[in-house]
């Protein structure tokens, strides 16, 4: 590892990431080595670093002074190592061959080195899975009561023979194309396959875990409301809606699981029911994990995220190309689900809206609670680490060790 006084900005940078504080890389770029290790407190009470953090940069300070002392520990040992003499008055010792002060004197000749006492913190980003299994309950009861919902809609959804579809600007523009929601769904399909192969290679999975089932739970949720306090007429003739059961809960019940089983998708002929239109589901799948892709996922990683958008964009166009959603669904399904995503991340990475106070207007929405709930142990932005899971991990290691008999005779 090279010598703090000669750290590049981009060295520093490295170390803000290797240390959990990435948030500080953009205030302190043009920061080297030797300016670093000069900041004061004072620094942390003007901008631009009074507006990264809210403890006064208490943490990075902490981190600075363990490096300041390692600096001086790794001086001096260099120091005696090349057979100087540090910090002894001259002519009080006797140096030996191996540049080292005479026993004689070395008591009084040591050199003492003040430490401070620094009790061990906690990690700012702990795992805590047992509230990602309560985000990840959440999620899966807001998917179920969407699919009830979606059921309930079915029943009352008026028939295409009696009330035609709406104007629409984007079907008077574009004929249907029958193969473009298959198209639709099976991007859907690869981005969400990305989305958890690149989850399960996070370090911080189980942050991130939560935030995304707690976003994609509450905007299912937002959309049973929607769809049942609005029932619009199919976008065209071309439905083939399942019969209306009138009341048979029974029968209601099984298209229910079935349309579970096969996740909510026309490809795998679970969903076959009308009135789910505003606002659609699809376009919020193929725009959150899109998000979640491009925001925990390396910066360099340019054509990889260009490859995401375009499967994302291309989907959402083939939603409307299908004629199977009206605009208006996928222009709210959009609209909502970049909001709360940036709503949800802008209040994650400010410790100060993490707090109630009369000037926090984040702090009145109605999830708010179960928000702190979920982020309160949180310090800072979660940084963009990866590493194997568990399981491969000890496996890798397992693979290195060698073991051989004992012979006891």
């Amino acid at each position: 590892m090279k010598r703090v006084e000669s750290w590049s900005a981009a060295d520093v940078s490295d170390w803000l990431s290797r240390e959990g504080m990435p948030e500080y890389a953009d205030a302190l770029t043009q920061i080297d080595g030797p300016a670093l290790l000069r900041l004061t407190k004072a620094d942390f009470n003007v901008p631009p670093l009074s507006r990264v953090s809210s403890d006064g940069g208490q943490r990075l300070l902490e981190r600075m002074e363990i490096l300041r002392i390692e600096t001086h520990l790794e001086d001096h040992k260099n120091g005696h190592a090349n057979g100087h003499l540090v910090g002894i008055p001259n002519g009080t010792s006797k140096v030996q061959r191996n540049g080292t002060p005479g026993r004689k004197d070395f008591k009084q000749e040591m050199i003492h080195i003040p430490m401070p006492t620094i009790e061990p913190t906690r990690s700012s980003f702990p795992t805590e899975w047992g509230k990602t299994g309560i985000g990840f309950i959440y999620a899966v009861v807001c998917f179920v009561t969407t699919s009830v919902v979606i059921s309930v809609v079915h029943e009352r959804v008026p028939p295409k023979e009696l009330t035609p579809p709406l104007p629409d600007k984007f079907f008077d523009l574009f004929d249907r194309r029958e193969w473009a929601f298959s198209i639709c769904e099976i991007n859907g399909m690869l981005l969400v396959g990305l989305w958890l192969i690149q989850w399960t290679l996070l370090k911080h999975r189980s942050i991130i875990g939560r935030r995304f089932f707690f976003i994609v739970g509450t905007l299912y949720l937002y959309r049973c409301i929607t769809m049942y306090i609005t029932t619009l007429p199919v976008p065209g003739k071309h439905f083939k809606c399942s019969p209306k059961l009138l009341g048979d809960w029974e029968a209601q019940t099984r298209r229910i699981m079935k349309m579970i089983a096969g996740g909510g998708l026309s490809i795998t002929g679970s969903h076959t029911m009308c009135g789910d239109y505003l606002y659609s589901g699809h376009t919020v799948m193929l725009t959150l994990t899109f998000l979640f892709i491009k925001e925990y996922s390396p910066r360099r990683f340019w054509w990889y995220h260009w490859i995401c958008l375009a499967l994302s964009a291309v989907g959402i166009f083939c939603i409307l190309l299908a004629h199977d959603h009206y605009t208006v669904d996928v222009v709210v399904a959009y609209f909502i689900t970049t909001r709360l995503f940036w709503w949800y991340h802008t209040m994650a990475n400010q410790q100060s809206l993490k707090e109630t106070s009369q000037n926090n207007m984040f702090a009145r929405v109605w999830w708010y609670r179960l928000f702190q709930y979920f982020e309160e142990n949180v310090n800072g932005t979660v940084p963009r680490n990866y590493q194997l899971p568990l399981s491969l991990r000890a496996l890798h290691w397992n693979r290195g060790v060698k073991y051989s008999r004992l012979d006891t005779q």
